[in-house]
């Protein structure tokens, strides 16, 4: 039985993504299987000559042309300086295509497995494939990407899940009060805190790196960004503060191999967490018409998920009082 379709991918139908890569020069060869995304629409399609590519269907009115373009455009520079990224393929001179209403972009399919980042020359390894990365994104400027440490998007995030009834009424003044003290540690972190205009990959976290032969492979350059250098490192850690002061460590002295970093950019790590975790909440909120997110999180609308999420956000806000110096991990 097929999945009901948000409303901006209604029209998006087994034959339109076959004809959609035929139509942009492609050999599709029949096989077709939905990948696990939710922001987009993303297809592993066989070809003619038994090989597989990857499709990505961007969701519409998300993101211009000209944003899209950018994030193309950044990962055939990481390319042209061999660091392993996946770039869109290049049909009739363009990576991004056209076909009934829907803008997507062909990938080579790309194996690897979850990387296991306990291991010292595994971190090591990632920070100096990261420490590439950005020493090419300092010389590309965004126009069109979103800036990463935007406080004032941080408060629409918080307001739009009360505008839009999620908050229980019981917990709307909580939530009201918490939020907009964290916010404004957030927009007090981030103004105080000097970092360079750089661009990122936006969204790196352990899902979006896959480990092959030849170690780290980033992947999904749909949140690239401008941001901060850390902003590209915090997700990636784990543990207790202790040892993500040691996996921190780790991942630098691979980094500075290749790149400058400057740590007083780690105090922003307590900031860029409160920043997700409200943006989060409003992410799937934003997304609750369509059909994939309520089947996905049907904890969402429930009291206790509210009141999970308040807690937590107020641990921030204590984590944020505190972690003013240092790596800024806090228990």
């Amino acid at each position: 039985m097929n999945k009901p379709l948000a409303p901006d991918y209604e029209a998006l139908s087994p034959d339109c993504v076959l004809n959609a890569l035929e139509a942009a020069g492609f050999e599709p060869d029949g096989r077709l299987m939905a990948l696990n995304s939710f922001e987009n629409r993303v297809y592993q399609i066989g070809l003619e000559d038994d090989g597989f590519v990857v499709a990505k269907f961007y969701r519409p009115n998300r993101w211009s042309d000209a944003a899209i373009e950018e994030e193309h455009a950044f990962t055939l520079a990481l390319e042209e300086a061999e660091i392993p990224v996946t770039p869109p393929l290049s049909s009739g001179n363009e990576t991004l295509h056209r076909h009934r209403g829907y803008r997507f972009a062909v990938f080579p399919r790309q194996g690897g497995r979850e990387p296991v980042l306990e291991s010292a020359e595994n971190l090591a390894w990632l920070g100096r494939t990261l420490g590439r990365l950005h020493g090419v994104g300092r010389a590309i400027h965004f126009e069109n990407r979103l800036q990463l440490m935007d406080a004032e998007r941080v408060a629409d995030a918080a307001s739009h899940v009360v505008d839009a009834q999620f908050v229980p009424p019981h917990l709307e003044a909580e939530y009201r009060s918490i939020s907009s003290v964290l916010v404004g540690l957030i927009h007090d972190r981030f103004a105080e805190t000097h970092w360079p205009r750089q661009s990122i990959h936006g969204d790196c976290h352990r899902g979006n790196v896959l480990w092959t032969e030849s170690g780290p492979h980033l992947v999904d350059f749909d949140d690239c960004c401008s941001g901060p250098p850390v902003a590209d490192f915090w997700m990636l850690l784990d543990g207790d503060p202790e040892e993500r002061s040691r996996q921190i460590e780790i991942l630098l002295e691979g980094y500075e191999q290749f790149s400058e970093f400057d740590r007083s950019q780690l105090v922003l790590i307590e900031a860029l967490r409160a920043a997700r975790m409200i943006e989060y909440a409003a992410w799937i909120a934003r997304r609750w018409d369509d059909p994939t997110f309520p089947a996905s999180f049907p904890w969402f609308g429930q009291p206790r998920y509210w009141e999970e999420h308040l807690s937590n956000l107020a641990d921030q806000v204590n984590r944020m009082k505190v972690s003013s110096s240092g790596y800024g991990f806090v228990h």
